[in-house]
């Protein structure tokens, strides 16, 4: 049964549903841009964060949102490797890098990083190779296209087979790479080149990619998915994230990425309750 992910330093317990705090050091996030970008302001973010209960704190410093800017290498740097430094040499937490280049790759695993969060699956130059050259987990993600594009026209004959597909030849990829098969995360993209109804299919069969044997990780925080459905503003999506979040947890997601902690905390917490008693009574 799949319920440890091994990190350079240590292991991070997957025996039940371990919450990743989003921390955006950019100026341009969909949900909370620019509220972070200012150093202090990001550690006493962290701080909350992990006395809410996070486990993992998951630092971007690149905006993926429809229609996003590209960052050099040396903003991207600038921006996510001293608050990197100062998370490792103040708590003690697990921290994810959420980027798609090399150089950031390289430059945080030096710097301490436990995991790389990566929107493009490893597909961009030298990707492959920064994490074959290390010990730290990577997480694969499945994106239709490019963030500056991705929600202009998704389509799939069927979404679910496709990402499937997807996945095979990513994890195929590392593996030949050097890349063992057990540090792999996969991350199916929830808005990422996906319609409304298309992310709501995905989350309804999100089970179907324990097939692979490997960490799930499910990122619907906030997202648009819950906005259009529900018609509210960012601000305004906490009951959307917490039941999307919930309805992960039940699909055997092993990861939940979220702006809002300690609701999402305390969710969990009740359907573990709950998952506990419908156990006893088998």
């Amino acid at each position: 049964m799949l319920n440890q992910l091994n990190c350079p330093n240590s292991t991070l317990d997957l025996s039940t549903p371990q919450v990743m705090g989003i921390l955006n050091v950019t100026p341009d996030s969909f949900s909370d841009g620019g509220k972070f970008a200012h150093f202090e302001h990001a550690l006493a973010q962290v701080e909350r964060m992990i006395a809410d209960g996070a486990t993992i704190i998951d630092i971007g410093g690149e905006s993926t949102r429809p229609g996003a800017l590209v960052v050099s290498d040396e903003d991207e740097l600038a921006r996510v490797i001293p608050i990197l430094k100062a998370i490792k040499q103040r708590f003690n937490v697990f921290v994810s890098i959420d980027t798609s280049k090399a150089s950031v790759m390289n430059a945080a695993i030096a710097a301490g990083a436990d995991i790389i969060n990566d929107v493009r699956a490893l597909q961009n130059e030298g990707c492959l190779t920064a994490i074959a050259q290390s010990n730290v987990p990577v997480c694969l993600m499945h994106m239709q296209g490019l963030p500056q594009t991705m929600q202009d026209s998704p389509s799939y004959d069927n979404i679910i087979n496709e990402i499937k597909a997807f996945f095979h030849q990513r994890i195929e990829a590392c593996v030949d790479a050097g890349i063992a098969r057990e540090r792999i995360i996969l991350d199916p993209g929830f808005g990422f080149g996906k319609t409304l109804e298309q992310n709501f299919h995905l989350l309804a069969n999100l089970s179907l990619f324990r097939q692979f044997g490997l960490p799930l990780l499910a990122g619907l925080s906030r997202k648009s998915m819950l906005g259009n459905l529900l018609e509210r503003d960012v601000e305004q999506r906490l009951a959307g994230s917490i039941s999307a979040a919930i309805l992960a947890a039940e699909q055997g997601a092993h990861i939940i990425r979220v702006h809002d902690v300690q609701a999402t905390v305390d969710a969990l917490k009740v359907l573990k309750a709950v998952t506990a008693h419908q156990k006893i009574a088998d």
